[in-house]
């Protein structure tokens, strides 16, 4: 159905629902005295799928941080569109990117709330202790009665549903699924193809080759500059324990040694919930890592560079100076798009065979993209706020708020056209991606995208981004993928478990990041110090980590069997 007809046929509905209750008017006493300030609420909101949301127009009070692609929420574009469908103006509250963790924890903490915290990551820790307080409010009603996009999400995504239900069976935040094919298989690594050429070297396949790729890189001048000045390798640390960004040194290398997802939570052959860093593969790594350091071949400040200097490393203006790092994408190195035009001459590296063998790709089904729309307990009007966040989802709506126009930014796909499955396409993309506009909320807002949408996009030779991506993961990393049953689910703790959670991680993480550095740059000697290491990890309690880990793993476990 269009959405114009069921604007129409919502405020058909809405008025005959006022005219119905105001005839019932007599028993307006008794719903007051039973609740009624609920059922009179209740009666404002249109039926599930029907629009506007509400007959009188209302005012939503959101919270967000900002975006550096979106010029305005107030006058953009789709903020207009969808208060005209909806019905609901929004009252924004924008939060500066670098104070978003902050002002969410001062939020919670004062009560000093708006109606909706959209997109600030409200961790699946915060939902149990604020949704156990009241803070937050369960959304599980008002999906029974009102979902009819976020049903339809749990049915096409399996995944989705028991990943934001909190260990209490409460879903207390939506989620902003993105099932992304190329970013499921995130670790890879990103070479700099003219120089392979101009060298005559080959794609490297082990980790001796790639070795002797970067020797290459250091000592032959393939920039044609007649200076050393080429970087063979570098990268960025990870900005926190499972960071996504996934471009420190060894995100990629140390999966030729043992299985090291960027999460560094992984189920072993034994189904138990274990970890790469205590493992003889992981210091083999160390190992293979501390030789490309000592011989120049991986940049020093590797361990050091913040990802927005490792950009600048890739668009070094004078010439190409960068040989290699590991990022899902090649915008950690290079600008999408950019003037240099660098970023279709990094290729990606197929993952690399170790000395042991071990050869695996990093695979990350659960796409979920928890903790993005959360429900206050300072909503005057929680059944509308959800209707609002359901709405988000339709597969239209959801184009609108991330791409733009209709038949402008994006059109459905015309008979014949093959996405990039290769499957018959579901729409085109004509927009471009990441510059600064005012014409959609550019992934600010709630919004569904599956693999039948992501990978519906009609593949282009003018806008290829998102077709390479797909043959450069399809082609070199799939093969390599771990199965599926070595992947740890996301689990939702209990407050009990997260807070001491919390503590374990803290120390346990920065005890391995320090030593994973010390270790790379020759400060301790790996088999040296390996068993006062693990001796060390043994002494901060990574069993009771482990183990707190494990019961969630079998609680998530037991609540899919039934």
């Amino acid at each position: 159905m269009k959405i114009k007809q069921m604007v129409s046929m919502g405020l058909a509905l809405v008025m005959l629902v006022t005219i119905l209750a105001a005839c019932s008017g007599g028993n307006s006493d008794s719903n007051a005295a039973s609740g009624g300030a609920s059922a009179s609420t209740q009666a404002a909101v249109a039926p599930a799928g029907e629009f506007p949301i509400v007959k009188d127009k209302i005012t939503l009070k959101v919270m967000t941080g900002a975006n550096p692609a979106v010029e305005d929420f107030n006058t953009n574009e789709f903020t207009k569109y969808f208060e005209d469908l909806t019905n609901i103006h929004v009252e924004w509250e924008i939060v500066p990117s670098s104070m978003v963790a902050e002002k969410l924890n001062l939020a919670l903490a004062s009560g000093d709330l708006p109606d909706v915290v959209m997109m600030m990551d409200v961790t699946p820790e915060q939902q149990a202790l604020y949704g156990q307080q009241g803070v937050l409010l369960p959304l599980n009603d008002y999906i029974e009665k009102y979902g009819v996009n976020t049903k339809k999400m749990f049915e096409e995504s399996p995944l989705v549903k028991p990943t934001i239900t909190s260990a209490d069976g409460n879903i207390y935040a939506l989620p902003a699924p993105n099932e992304c094919y190329h970013c499921s298989m995130r670790q890879k690594m990103w070479i700099y193809q003219p120089w392979l050429d101009k060298l005559g070297l080959k794609m490297p396949t082990t980790t001796d080759e790639f070795y002797n790729v970067l020797k290459a890189f250091k000592e032959q001048d393939p920039n044609g500059n007649g200076k050393a000045d080429e970087i063979p390798f570098s990268g960025a640390p990870a900005q926190s324990q499972g960071s996504t960004l996934t471009t420190s040194v060894e995100n990629f290398l140390m999966n030729s040694f043992t299985y090291a997802p960027f999460t560094r939570l992984y189920v072993n052959e034994q189904d138990k919930v274990d970890v790469p860093f205590t493992k003889d593969g992981w210091k083999e790594g160390m190992k293979y890592l501390h030789k490309l350091y000592a011989e120049g071949l991986m940049d020093p400040q590797a361990l050091t560079r913040d990802p927005a200097q490792l950009v600048q490393l890739g668009e070094n203006p004078d010439t190409v100076i960068l040989g290699a790092a590991s990022g899902p994408n090649m915008s950690v190195i290079t600008q999408l798009n950019g003037a240099s035009g660098r970023w279709k001459e990094y290729v990606a590296v197929p993952p690399l065979k170790g000395p042991g063998g071990v050869q695996l790709t990093q695979y990350d089904p659960y796409q979920v993209a928890p903790g993005k729309f959360v429900i206050t307990k300072e909503a005057k009007n929680p059944e509308a706020a959800f209707r609002f966040a359901d709405a988000l989802y339709d597969r239209e709506i959801t184009l609108r708020s991330t791409i733009g126009e209709p038949d402008v930014d994006w059109r459905w796909a015309e008979k014949g056209e093959i996405g990039l499955n290769g499957q018959p396409a579901v729409y085109k993309d004509m927009s471009s991606f990441g510059v600064t506009q005012n014409k959609h909320w550019s992934q600010s807002g709630i919004a569904y995208r599956p693999n039948s949408l992501r990978l519906g996009a009609v593949a282009s030779e003018d806008n290829p981004l998102e077709s390479i991506l797909y043959k450069e993961t399809k082609d070199k990393y799939e093969p390599y993928r771990v199965d599926v049953k070595s992947v740890l689910p996301p689990l939702n703790l209990t407050v009990d478990q997260s807070q001491e959670i919390a503590d374990l991680s803290k120390t346990i993480y920065d005890y391995t990041s320090e030593m994973m550095a010390r270790f790379i740059i020759g400060d301790a000697d790996v088999d040296a110090e390996w068993d006062k290491y693990l001796k060390t990890l043994d002494g901060m309690n990574l069993n009771r980590y482990l183990e707190i880990y494990q019961t969630a793993y079998e609680a998530r476990k037991a609540a899919a069997a039934q």
